[in-house]
């Protein structure tokens, strides 16, 4: 059966190989695309999205809407600029023109337009922030019935986050603190959120061992775009730090696809707000409902990114050639 999905991310390298992702799934009708000036530059990640469309988007006809949502707490822009790279690459600019438009209003307002055009309910997927949804939300609460569910990317209910400001504590996840008032506002409405937090993602951290596993089979297309793509962040290697990745907004957005590679549990939560805690997800009896993905099958998981990526085309020649020729 088809799910309905508006995809709102904030153009980081996750976010755009989530994009890649989803139009690669045979169960997905994408309806729409928002991009957030968060974890990027909103300009560069834009055009990528709408490159990454053109490539590897199989003819499916979408506008992106950009944001004018901004942030409470910014990221660090050393983080930000990885879109500039990610919208350099060669494998997104060989035609040398863009064909996917960018929708004609903000993203809040492209959200809210396709949910009430739709007779069917939609799933949220959000990868960053959620302040485009708050906004919707806060503008008519009634539009929840048309939300069948949001998959968020976000929080923590771990003592120490990955936010080191110096404006808060170190209880945060990012897409949490960058305006927790708008995950306050969509934590006090009813639609029902599934979590993809910090600590759901231990076990699936970016390694030299998974460079080397995608770098092996760059002959496919799919394959190269997410190793070059993977190639702009920082593994983990010696030592965790809060730069290092794991692949959160890719884990998030399989599980959409695939709720077999996870566990998950019924939780309630809340979110602290005001200095120097804001931002802090925390669970409480008193808290909503949700259901938060807890462990990973690691293995069905990276298998599962292959075969996504594998039937975006065939082989390059020139890739099957060098391939055979090292194998040999």
């Amino acid at each position: 059966m088809t799910e309905k999905i508006y995809f709102n991310h904030d153009g980081g390298v996750d976010d755009l190989i989530s994009l890649f992702l989803l139009l690669q799934m045979d169960n997905i009708e994408l309806i729409g695309v928002g991009v957030v000036d968060a974890d990027s530059y909103v300009v560069p990640a834009t055009e990528a999205s709408r490159k990454i469309i053109d490539r590897f988007g199989h003819g499916t006809q979408l506008s992106v809407a950009v944001s004018n949502s901004r942030a409470v707490h910014p990221f660090p822009k050393e983080w930000r600029l990885a879109a500039y790279s990610e919208n350099s690459l060669p494998l997104l600019n060989e035609s040398g023109k863009i064909t996917t438009p960018e929708a004609s209003a903000p993203a809040h307002v492209d959200l809210f337009n396709k949910l009430q055009r739709t007779a069917d309910p939609v799933t949220l997927l959000f990868t960053g922030p959620l302040t485009d949804l708050a906004r919707v939300l806060k503008s008519d609460p009634s539009i929840e019935k048309k939300i069948k569910r949001l998959i968020w990317m976000g929080g923590t209910f771990l003592e120490k986050g990955n936010v080191a400001e110096p404006d808060c504590d170190g209880t945060q996840e990012w897409n949490s603190f960058w305006d927790p008032d708008a995950v306050k506002t969509v934590f006090n409405s009813s639609v029902p959120i599934d979590l993809v937090s910090l600590e759901s993602t231990n076990n699936v951290p970016l390694t030299k061992k998974i460079r080397q596993r995608w770098a092996s089979q760059r002959r496919y297309p799919g394959l190269d775009f997410i190793g070059n793509s993977y190639a702009f962040v920082p593994e983990l290697n010696f030592f965790e730090t809060n730069s290092t990745y794991y692949l959160w907004d890719v884990l998030t957005t399989c599980y959409l696809f695939d709720p077999s590679i996870v566990k998950t549990k019924e939780i309630k939560c809340d979110v602290k707000l005001g200095f120097p805690s804001g931002g802090q997800t925390f669970l409480t009896e008193t808290g909503r409902k949700a259901t938060l993905v807890y462990d990973v099958d690691s293995t069905k998981f990276f298998d599962l990114i292959d075969r996504l990526a594998k039937e975006t085309e065939q082989p390059s020649y020139q890739s099957r050639f060098y391939f055979d020729s090292f194998l040999n």
